[in-house]
């Protein structure tokens, strides 16, 4: 009966985790320019202050906690992936990051405030432990690809995942909007070089798409 009653608590403790990170969400697209209060997390989720705290210490642990729950189904996916037996192709891997980095309006602004928080504002701590979790994906996700593309070396599949993160967030940076499509580069606007014309998306799946076929080798998407 002990057990069983700490099972229906774990449970319920789960359930009231994801519905504050849920209602965080909902005030972050609410206005995505600023950082949401724990208050009006709280106030969305039908919480008092007081709980949210005893779930998340910190205003930056929760939006923390956000980010980190989008970038988990993003390695889910790309895990699920690379270790099925049927070959993984790049416009496949292309396909999960757009699905899950670009497209999202929230994954983009809030992965450049949690990169800000890393180093000024999160305990140290949780921030550790947030990267300890991180590089456990990677190393997972990356040695699948490698099992899929034998011109990676060893490390070479984490070290393409990192460059392509770094792309996508580098290159959103330099964007007006994280409105997909219709983001365009910073320096864009009347008067100013055609240069500066691009759209973000477009920019992105060349980019990547380079990176990817210049550590793979472009072949190896079209074998004879």
């Amino acid at each position: 009966m002990v057990i069983r009653q700490r099972a229906i608590q774990a449970e319920d403790k789960r359930e009231r985790h994801d519905a504050i990170l849920d209602a965080a969400e909902r005030v972050l697209l609410h206005s995505p320019e600023r950082v949401a209060s724990v208050a009006e997390v709280a106030d969305d989720a039908g919480l008092a202050k007081g709980t949210v705290y005893l779930y998340f210490p910190s205003k930056e642990e929760l939006l923390l906690a956000v980010h980190e729950r989008r970038i988990d189904a993003f390695f889910r996916d790309v895990i699920e992936l690379v270790e099925a037996q049927t070959p993984v192709s790049i416009d496949a891997m292309l396909v999960l990051t757009r699905r899950h980095l670009v497209l999202p309006p929230l994954f983009l602004p809030l992965a450049s405030r949690c990169f800000g928080m890393m180093a000024h504002s999160l305990p140290v701590d949780a921030a550790m432990a947030f990267k300890q979790r991180m590089a456990g994906r990677l190393e997972r996700a990356g040695a699948g690809l490698e099992r899929h593309f034998a011109a990676l070396p060893p490390g070479g599949g984490v070290a393409l995942l990192r460059r392509s993160y770094a792309l996508i967030l580098g290159l959103w940076q330099m964007s007006v909007t994280a409105s997909g499509e219709s983001a365009t580069c910073a320096l864009a606007g009347p008067g100013a070089s055609p240069v500066f014309a691009w759209s973000y998306a477009a920019e992105l799946d060349v980019a990547l798409r380079a990176l990817w076929q210049g550590m793979i080798g472009a072949a190896l998407e079209n074998p004879q």
